[in-house]
């Protein structure tokens, strides 16, 4: 299932513009659709809606949620693996692997870093394909 936009929309846009995926479509001061084939259920939609005009899967009413309160990724770099799978798909690139710490270095796991933090959407992706749990939030 998909987030979905209530009759509540205003069509301000602010849902379209941040939407990572490019799932929800619509015109200024018309209701907004989110196509459910693309939404990855990332909840950026309901955080920054004004009118409260969004509901999660389940039906909830998402509410607005300023952008200084959005989960951040926590790593654990003794726990990384350095595997990549949620540099891969993280859909704004908030994350990358660290390079390693000199050229011919064999020792060293390769490590994951945060280097976007203002970009991040707190859509909590990483944490659920990471395979060994490295990232929490």
């Amino acid at each position: 299932m998909a987030y979905k936009i209530t009759d509540n929309c205003i069509g301000c846009t602010i849902c379209a513009k941040n939407c990572p995926v490019g799932a929800i479509t619509g015109t200024l001061r018309e209701q907004h659709a989110i196509d459910g084939g693309l939404c990855i259920e990332c909840g950026v939609c309901g955080k920054v809606c004004p009118k409260g005009a969004v509901e999660d899967p389940s039906g909830v009413p998402c509410s607005k949620v300023t952008k200084e309160q959005w989960k951040k990724p926590i790593i654990d770099k003794d726990a990384c693996a350095g595997c990549s799978v949620c540099v891969e798909n993280c859909p704004k690139d908030c994350l990358e692997i660290e390079d390693p710490k000199f050229h011919g270095d064999i020792h060293t796991v390769a490590q994951l870093m945060f280097h976007k933090e203002d970009a991040c959407i707190g859509c909590m992706i990483c944490s659920k394909v990471c395979p060994i749990g490295a990232i929490t939030f």
